[in-house]
């Protein structure tokens, strides 16, 4: 039994199934996340290693080569890359995608284990993270306080408010930006120890073994049991004043007489600023597979009971918010969406002149489109930019089922049967056509499962969106559709003057196409209806074009081929369609080893140039100044800063403040340059669509020089830097590392350390005492007992005490005596090294980064390769590489013309299992070409690109071009039995399916207007996709209805009539 018939048997089974399916799916759309893309899921680990006070250098050699050696008994890894700054090593592990992620997070947590065994002494364990390119900050909680210091801002934000991050689900809990870690702060006066003859050390000495973490026992007394407690903990923080250093006869000198103790912070290496003033942030980071929408409603609901855990005089608020642009997004697609439904639901009207056909053929519309949306949550996925324009693609394609189904009951109608007879007729006879074409655009899509990384990430999502939509579609227009028609359709609105035939003809339709056409050569031209007069006047042209067939054809296929070659040497080609957002992210490089407080103040000036330029238009700025500290090593995977000489900012513009961002970014660079050039600039993405396509690159171009010598990496670098800036659309050309840091290399003479009885650890404690603390080298806790909190205890020469090379040299290095000092055993030089080693493998290198202007990512990657092959065989040992969005972009495009090659052969070899005919299945496919050409041509001419949304129009078009020729060549072999012509057949049937090709193409086209203009929120993103769809289904329309004919005419012109059964009966 068919679907249609048990359809017509049990209508309110139909309506029931369909009611289910609706509440099922309405309940899906309230439950399914909505964020800004698909999860991305790519395989990478990151492993953080913090040890305050190294050099990048020994962080190289100490950690990071040790843990690299450890990794490559891990199973799947691909490739590991490390940063090293002083006092931090940030190691990325990328895996192959068929790794077991859960087991190699075990495995890499085991070999971390093993590495330790060989850290220095004092260093923490690291810490291993799953980190996506899609777990990116959504906005920022802001606190500030008129009254409070950073660090207690950042004490409150720390312990109170960062541990509620735990109850709101899909939310990461990054520590506070802005301030360091509170901290019992030691701080030894160099002139007052030299006068005791006194070393830091010594007060080091003093706290570690005055101020002891012990556990507490229990005694038993009688009846009772005692708990036994040791004053060993100092109670206040002002006690530790009071802990005796030396004692010398009756004279004691305690820490107060050489320091003062204070309950402060961590040394001073970061600031963060929102609004120019010095604040108190925490990011919004959701995880890989949380809504961006449902993780910030979830926490600005919990924003009144943050507030009061905090001061009065201490406010939190949430800034930056990245989820109004998804939902603005959200929103922009489904309005296009209804409004292309609107339009095709018109254009149907026009057609059919019916209003009831046109209701039956609207409202399976928004039921194949519920059900695509429970199909999408029952498979993982999310309400995102990919599925919302698959299903604003899908909806032209479902108007084609269901227009074709009621377009074939009017046909069925126009020739006197009864209501109930035509319906079931017409869609029993269109039941297998159908069926095929849903497999033919469905193949469309199957390259995207065999796709890889990013492209798969992206397409998949949009091929089940469609694929679920036409699914749910085909099976309403086999159900429900007949069962609607059946109650709405009347018999008396249809007359019985001609036939236009239904999709699948019999031998009964195949005579009522030519009583048809021969009443219609009786009717003078001026009594026909205008579309009869249109469909004449196209059926002479075809007539007439089957004389010069094979110049026509041939014409058609060279200008195909040159145009969509011509257009795809012109067009731009871009990972996504670039966004004008108002807003822009910049980062700021000082000379090497600027002070923090001279880049603070350099960064104040960079805003108010922005602020003149814009003419007050910020909405609001927030920035990062300086390093990461140490205590925080996760944080550097949101911010990255390798020294106190960069910052990072980011700005809003007002809304109502319109400018074109390439310019305005061309302006800065002038002005920026013109008041601070010692400053280098470098504009990086911030909107969420720009970073998580960016995998973590900083810039669009990156090139990579690797090899073993640093000042031959670093010269060969330079030479490329040169060479690249005389690219004119380059912008921000410049090696990212920090190369020329600034040091004061102390060099200790070991046999005059011998001959004082000396040796080298003693020189390092008293050198490390005296420029950085005591944090690292000798772990010591204070417990706040008012909150049940331990903090760090650090003895440290304070900051700004040190400030001359005498300092160093005056620093004492025997407990109790003034001499010797540092100077004594050691001489000094002031020099430089690079203050960031990075590696690839067993190579270190350098990134060359670049920004482009008024250019696309492929010819910039173009011009960036050229330079490179000018540049000629790197030197033995060297290697230049192309890595960051350009590499990315070369990938994408080769999967996606995979992908697009493998979607026509998939269709070739469908299409010929049906007709039992490669050469029918080629005649099919000859509108290929024109859907390419037409799609290149539509964004070539309107500015747009080729990207991974216009690939995805392009490959959609395919589909329903296909779906177009199936209509034709289907009825021109059955004409071509009865006629044994095949130009007659091609002439006939083109003309019976005139009228369901153009209604199903022009409707298509409407619905992909208002997606195409680009409008809303996110039309930058989405209107390559519309303008693809629209330039495409045009050519293939032109093509189908005029040279499809021709090429069948030709190719099956001597084609036999004869089964190509084997079976010995079909003889």
């Amino acid at each position: 039994m068919s679907l249609v018939s048990s359809a017509l048997k049990k209508p309110v089974t139909v309506v029931v199934l369909t009611a289910g399916l609706l509440l099922f799916s309405i309940l899906a759309i309230f439950s399914i996340p909505i964020d800004i893309f698909p999860k991305l899921n790519l395989p990478t680990i990151y492993v953080i290693e913090p040890y305050g006070g190294m050099s990048p250098k020994q962080m190289e050699g100490f950690f990071a080569t040790r843990l690299q050696d450890q990794f490559l008994y891990v199973n799947g890894v691909k490739n590991i890359t490390t940063k090293n700054i002083q006092g931090l090593t940030l190691l990325k592990l990328t895996f192959y995608e068929s790794t077991d992620m859960a087991e190699a997070s075990a495995q890499v947590a085991l070999q971390v284990n093993r590495a330790m065994k060989f850290f220095p002494p004092g260093a923490l364990p690291p810490q291993v993270l799953r980190f996506d390119a899609s777990s990116l900050p959504v906005g920022e909680l802001v606190f500030s306080s008129p009254d409070k210091s950073l660090k207690e801002i950042y004490d409150l934000a720390a312990t109170r408010i960062r541990p509620m991050f735990a109850s709101v689900p899909g939310l990461s809990a990054p520590p506070p930006f802005g301030a360091n870690s509170r901290s019992v702060v030691v701080n030894v006066d160099p002139q007052r120890l030299r006068s005791f003859n006194l070393s830091a050390d010594q007060v080091v000495e003093a706290i570690a073994k005055n101020n002891v973490m012990t556990p507490s026992g229990n005694i038993r007394i009688n009846n009772t049991m005692f708990v036994t407690t040791i004053n060993s903990l100092e109670k206040e923080v002002t006690d530790f004043g009071e802990i005796p250093i030396v004692t010398n006869g009756n004279a004691t000198v305690f820490i107060k007489d050489v320091a003062r103790v204070a309950d402060a912070a961590d040394v001073t290496v970061d600031y963060a600023l929102v609004n120019g003033k010095r604040s108190v942030y925490i990011p919004v980071v959701k995880t890989a597979d949380a809504s961006t929408w449902d993780v910030v409603k979830k926490l600005k609901a919990k924003l009144p009971e943050m507030q009061s855990l905090l001061p009065d005089d201490v406010k939190v608020s949430y800034e930056f918010d990245q989820s109004v642009f998804v939902i603005n997004a959200v929103k922009s697609l489904i309005t296009e969406g209804l409004l292309g439904a609107l339009l095709t639901g018109l254009m149907v009207l026009l057609f059919l002149r019916d209003l009831r056909s046109c209701l039956v053929v609207v409202v399976t519309i928004p039921i194949a489109v519920l059900c695509a949306v429970l199909g999408l949550q029952l498979a993982g996925q999310t309400i995102n930019l990919m599925t919302l324009s698959g299903l604003a693609l899908a909806i032209g394609i479902l108007v084609d089922q269901a227009t074709v189904t009621i377009e074939n009951i009017h046909q069925h109608l126009e020739m006197g049967k009864p209501v109930r007879r035509a319906i079931y007729d017409a869609c029993e006879e269109i039941a297998f056509p159908l069926l095929l074409i849903l497999l033919c655009i469905l193949a469309v899509f199957a390259p995207s499962f065999i796709m890889t990384g990013v492209p798969r990430a992206m397409f998949l999502p949009l091929s089940l969106s469609i694929g679920f939509a036409m699914i749910a579609s085909f099976f309403a227009a086999q159900s429900l559709v007949p069962v609607v028609s059946n109650w709405w359709l009347k018999a008396e609105k249809f007359s019985h003057g001609h036939s236009h035939a239904g999709l699948a003809l019999d031998n009964g339709e195949i005579k009522e196409v030519n009583e048809h056409m021969q009443h219609q050569e009786t009717v003078p031209e001026a009594k026909k209806d205008g579309f009869e007069r249109f469909k004449g006047r196209f059926v002479r042209i075809l007539e007439n074009s089957m004389k010069r067939s094979g110049l026509i054809v041939g014409i058609y296929v060279i200008g195909s081929l040159l145009l969509a070659g011509g257009c795809y040497w012109w067009i731009g080609k871009d990972l996504m369609p670039h966004v004008n957002a108002g807003q822009f992210q910049l980062r700021l490089r000082m000379p090497d080893g600027t002070r923090l407080e001279r880049t603070e103040g350099s960064l104040h000036e960079v805003l108010n140039i922005i602020d003149s330029t814009v003419n007050g238009h910020v909405s609001i700025s927030s920035a990062y100044v300086g390093l990461i500290p140490s205590s925080y090593g996760t944080s550097n995977l949101y911010i990255f800063n390798s020294g106190t000489h960069e910052a990072v900012l980011q700005v809003n513009l007002d809304e109502d403040y319109k400018v074109d961002i390439e310019k305005l970014k061309d302006q800065l660079r002038a002005n920026i340059t013109a008041k601070i050039p010692e400053m280098r600039l470098s504009f990086e993405p911030i909107d969420l669509t720009e970073k998580i396509m960016a995998q973590g690159a900083s810039t669009p171009i990156e090139l990579r020089v690797a090899g073993k010598d640093m000042k031959q990496i670093a010269g060969y670098a330079e030479g490329l830097v040169s060479q690249l800036k005389q690219i004119p659309f380059l912008r921000d050309v410049q090696i990212a590392q920090p190369l020329h840091f600034p040091v004061i290399s102390i060099e200790i003479d070991r046999l005059k350390l011998a001959q004082m009885g000396l040796n080298i650890y003693q020189v390092a404690r008293s050198v490390t005492a005296s420029t950085s603390s005591s944090r690292f080298t000798e772990k010591n806790q204070w417990l706040d007992e008012k909150v049940a909190y331990t903090y760090q205890v650090q003895v440290q020469v304070p900051e700004y005490s040190m400030t001359a090379i005498n300092d160093l040299k005056e620093i004492p290095l025997v407990p109790g005596q003034p001499r010797p000092v540092l100077a004594d055993v050691a001489s000094f030089r002031t020099t430089e090294m690079p203050g960031e080693y990075d590696r690839a493998g067993p190579r270190r290198f350098v990134t060359v980064s670049a920004n482009i202007s008024g250019k696309d990512l492929g010819a910039a990657t173009a011009a960036v390769q050229k330079v490179v092959k000018d540049a000629g065989t790197p030197p033995k040992g060297l290697i230049v590489e192309l890595k960051g969005a350009s590499s990315l972009l070369v990938d994408t495009l080769e999967s996606l013309e995979r992908g697009l090659a493998m979607a026509v052969v998939v269709i070739f070899l469908l299409l010929a299992a049906n007709y039992q005919s490669f050469r029918l299945s080629a005649v099919v496919l000859v509108t290929v070409p024109a859907v390419i050409a037409g799609a290149l041509l539509a964004l070539l001419m309107t500015g747009a690109t080729l990207n991974l949304q216009s690939y995805m129009g392009m490959i959609m078009s395919t589909g329903v071009s296909v779906a177009n020729a199936i209509l034709i060549v289907t009825n021109a072999e059955k004409l071509r039995s009865s006629y044994h012509d095949a130009g007659k057949a091609a002439v006939v049937s083109a003309g019976i399916r005139l009228r369901p090709i153009l209604m199903t193409s022009l409707a298509m086209i409407a619905g992909m207007i208002p997606m195409a203009t680009g409008l809303g929120e996110a039309g930058d993103q989405t209107a390559p996709l519309g303008r693809a769809v629209i330039g495409g289904l045009i050519a293939s329309t032109l093509a189908a209805l005029l040279i499809l004919p021709l090429v069948y005419a030709r190719m099956q012109k001597k084609a036999t009539l004869e089964s190509p059964s084997l079976m010995p009966t079909d003889l």
